[in-house]
């Protein structure tokens, strides 16, 4: 049986590899670790349509109230300024 410390959760869909990875250095500085998930390789990325260039940001689901809340926060700071 699964722990919450075991299962991944989506907290963040990113729409291409440079936002991915500033939400994951984010979360990271924050002490959350996070994977990105994406449907296509990397390399391909600027060249896909459709949906398919989206990058998911994976986080424990024991860390998942947190990284939203981190990610909100960021989000709002980067509209207000």
């Amino acid at each position: 049986m699964k722990n919450k410390q075991d299962s991944l959760v989506r907290v963040y869909t990113a729409h291409g590899e440079m936002e991915a990875q500033v939400i994951k250095s984010l979360l990271e500085s924050c002490g959350i670790r996070s994977l990105m998930q994406g449907n296509a390789a990397m390399s391909m990325q600027p060249f896909v349509m459709d949906g398919m260039g989206e990058i998911k940001i994976m986080v424990t689901e024991e860390q998942a109230d947190e990284a939203r809340k981190i990610i909100e926060a960021n989000a709002d700071e980067q509209i207000h300024h």
